[in-house]
């Protein structure tokens, strides 16, 4: 398994604006097969940071993700959403097993 960590943090605006378009990226991500889970998660002292934690079957369901339109649909949506550039974070799951997860 990939577990990707997505770092993000917005503008204080543009928090509600960026949530919708992620959760309907996350929800569409979930329909892909080679995606386990992907999770939204908003930091609770500072309301505009946010981390996707993305797992994936392998590398190359991460990469076909970014394939995908509404991933490239959300990229270009929250671009401008932005308070500095996001940056990601890879790791290899040890435990639990796929099967648990």
């Amino acid at each position: 398994m990939l577990i990707v960590h997505v770092h993000i943090k917005v503008r204080e605006g543009d928090i509600e604006s960026f949530k919708t378009a992620t959760l309907k990226n996350a929800q569409c991500s979930l329909k892909e097969p080679g995606v386990i889970r992907f999770d939204l998660i908003q930091k609770e002292d500072d309301p505009v940071s946010f981390l996707l934690q993305e797992v994936y079957k392998n590398s190359d369901a991460s990469a076909k993700h970014k394939e995908t339109d509404h991933y490239s649909e959300w990229r270009d949506t929250v671009e401008s959403m932005m308070a500095e550039p996001r940056y990601s974070i890879k790791y290899r799951d040890i435990f639990p097993e796929e099967k648990n997860w």
